[in-house]
């Protein structure tokens, strides 16, 4: 059965924030050291310590911001341990992940290091768990305020006389759970407080993000939104792509194809939860001022056999990759409120776009997903409207197809489009409405395999990769497309 839609050009429904592509990296298992930070002296290509090769990977990408330093460990961390000499900084357990030592030699002038590497925003979590106002306050100040100060001060003693320019800080994470336990009603006063001291200084402007909801805490959110939302710029919400449940969650490969279709269900729960969570924030933020955070999301399986269970390390598949595409569509239909998502996390860590061992690299499924949705940074969405089949297995029924559509600033119109179904390709129509007189130049490329967990290895590091996509023609104002099983594709209209 064929699916038709219809794609009106000239109707723009709002204009997708880069940073929804955004990413996070946390003090957990290899994700900052080894993934990230090798240290100066590394045999492997560095520069002031940060790999080069991760560098350039995520610089194809586009990275538009990074979340950091957690997390869970954003509640544990005090940053005053992570400034000055790295010999003598202060070592501590990394209690919530794996019990190892962390020296504190990745702090806050090497994250703003990588950041300037990459080119890209930081966003920085402060500890409010087991942190006290006074150090959030003089964080804020180390980092940004440029006049005579002992935080600038000290900044200065430890190499770095100008201020930094940061715009998103987290005040706290998760503090539901990991991040203190607390009701909604406490958080509220205590977030009110704290963000009271995180001070603008200069021309620097701070973006101010309270800790949200986990998946579907709707009385988490209305009672925040209601206590505190004239004190924020935004809200987060954290929602993880779990197959079974917490005690089962399944393996990253080696999965049946009931693994598969729930696993698609689960992700799409995201687009119920965005709507649900919209809703409670349009009651007490009806002009949509305060902006909605996804910056935790992603799938969580088991750790990878033999592996340290809190390093939260898996394997990356094309399962991966098709709940990579239809969450990011899902993010650009809803870019009205959605302002910026981090998928969890970078490198080495639960649905990472990049693994590294030693030396070696590679990229996964989820980074081409990556790539290829790149060209919907701050583009204008445009109006898609597709009739979507049904995707049927066991005894259940989702979407098969997911799409998004956007135009960038050269005019370019690009659709994104995700295959759900693992056994059946999918006949798309969609009529091209306000293009003009003249038939656009057509191109595109898809991401699929003959195996539901096709992966990338270090011994077969292009197992999976995007591939030019021909399955179109164009009769008319009518674009036929046929999308392969289980897989996401991206055509271009020039």
């Amino acid at each position: 059965m064929t699916q038709n839609g219809v794609l009106n050009a000239d109707i723009v429904k709002g204009q997708i924030n880069k940073n929804i592509y955004g990413h996070f990296s946390e003090h957990l298992g290899r994700c900052i050291y080894e993934g990230i930070w090798v240290g100066e002296d590394s045999p492997i290509a560095n520069t002031n310590g940060i790999r080069n090769d991760v560098v350039e990977a995520l610089k194809r990408i586009r990275i538009p911001v990074l979340r950091w330093p957690g997390g869970c460990f954003a509640d544990e961390y005090h940053w005053k341990d992570g400034i000055g000499k790295r010999e003598n900084r202060k070592r501590m357990i990394n209690t919530h992940w794996g019990g190892v030592v962390e020296n504190n030699h990745f702090g806050t002038h090497e994250f703003m290091e990588l950041c300037a590497q990459l080119g890209c925003e930081p966003y920085i979590n402060g500890n409010v768990g087991s942190g006290t106002v006074q150090e959030m306050s003089e964080w804020v100040e180390y980092l940004t305020f440029g006049g005579e100060s002992p935080m600038s001060a000290l900044r200065a003693e430890n190499g770095r006389n100008e201020p930094w320019s940061v715009t998103y800080f987290g005040v706290g994470n998760e503090n539901w759970g990991c991040g203190g336990n607390m009701r909604p009603e406490y958080y509220a006063d205590l977030y009110r407080r704290y963000q009271t001291y995180v001070r603008n200084y200069g021309d620097n402007r701070i973006h101010r993000i309270a800790c949200g909801p986990n998946a579907g805490d709707y009385n988490w959110m209305d009672v925040v939104m209601r206590q505190a939302a004239r004190y924020m710029d935004s809200i987060t919400l954290h929602y993880y792509t779990v197959p079974w449940d917490w005690a089962h969650k399944g393996s990253a490969t080696g999965f049946n194809e009931q693994d598969w279709f729930v696993t698609m269900e689960k992700a799409l729960r995201m687009e119920e939860l965005i709507a649900r969570h919209s809703a409670i924030m349009d009651k007490y933020d009806p002009e949509k001022r305060v902006g909605l955070i996804v910056d935790e999301w992603g799938t969580w399986f088991d750790v990878e056999p033999g592996t340290n269970p809190g390093f939260l390390y898996q394997q990356n598949s094309l399962r991966d990759a098709l709940v990579a595409g239809l969450t990011l569509n899902i993010f650009n239909l809803h870019c009205d409120r959605v302002r910026m998502a981090n998928i969890a996390q970078t490198v080495n860590v639960l649905q990472a776009v990049i693994l590294t061992e030693g030396e070696k690299m590679v990229l996964t499924p989820t980074y081409h997903v990556f790539d290829m949705y790149k060209v919907h940074q701050d583009a204008e969405l445009l109006d898609l409207n597709l009739s979507s089949g049904t995707y049927s297995a066991f005894g259940r029924e989702i979407p098969e197809v997911s799409a998004s559509a956007s135009r960038d600033a050269n005019g370019r119109i690009h659709i994104s489009l995700c295959n759900l179904n693992h056994a059946s390709s999918s006949s798309v129509s969609i009529d091209l409405r306000g293009l003009g007189t003249s038939a656009p130049a057509i191109t595109g490329s898809t991401l699929t395999s003959d195996n539901l967990d096709a992966h990338n290895t270090f011994d077969q590091p292009e197992r999976i990769a995007p591939q030019p996509f021909h399955a179109y023609k164009l009769e008319g104002s009518r674009l036929e497309l046929e999308l392969p099983s289980k897989s996401v594709t991206v055509i271009e209209l020039a």
